[in-house]
């Protein structure tokens, strides 16, 4: 079975590569805006669905990832004024971050393996001199939330309770799960690994 990716995301392909998988990338185009009343968990859930649908393949990955302070789910910010808002909110605070995970396997009878993994993480209190600095690097422009664990934004977090890789994109523990559940071989079932 050939794995593919349906994200344009590097962060998501480079976990995936820390699997010993070397998927095939083709970005889906999916509805990502939030429907109103629709819960976060919902949300995360029906977009990586839709990304999964999305793309045609024997076994295709499809994933969300959301921030979530108290009910208000933090997209990518919109410009530098955005992204401080953002980042004045999160100060001090703790959060979610949600990823849903939707695996789907063709064949005649087309199937899909799902997950949905919370981390909270908890945010340093800032200074406004820290936010200013941080949006100038650029790094919070493209990234839900307005920062980016795994660069430069990794100074603004206090502590993570729960998967770290969640937070940069795709729970790996998880998504091993459903990879091994499709018979996607793995490197470590002896069976090598899939490409």
């Amino acid at each position: 079975m050939r794995l593919v990716l349906a994200s344009q995301s590097p962060r998501r392909r480079e976990l995936l590569g820390l699997l010993g998988l070397d998927p095939e990338v083709r970005p889906a185009h999916a509805d990502e805006t939030l429907h109103p009343g629709e819960p976060a968990e919902a949300y995360v859930r029906r977009v990586a669905r839709e990304k999964a649908a999305a793309v045609a393949g024997e076994l295709v990955l499809g994933a969300d990832t959301a921030v979530v302070l108290g009910e208000e789910v933090l997209g990518k910010p919109r410009d530098a004024e955005d992204a401080r808002r953002m980042l004045r909110a999160l100060s001090g605070r703790d959060h979610r971050v949600l990823t849903g995970v939707c695996l789907r396997v063709g064949g005649a009878a087309p199937r899909e393996l799902a997950a949905l993994v919370a981390t909270e993480v908890s945010f340093a209190a800032l200074t406004p001199g820290q936010v200013d600095w941080y949006v100038a690097t650029g790094e919070p422009l493209d990234k839900a939330g307005a920062y980016a664990l795994q660069g430069a934004g990794g100074s603004l977090v206090r502590e993570i309770r729960g998967s770290v890789s969640n937070v940069v994109g795709l729970p790996l523990a998880e998504t091993a799960a459903l990879l091994a559940r499709a018979g996607l071989a793995l490197p470590w079932d002896g069976r090598g690994a899939g490409r």
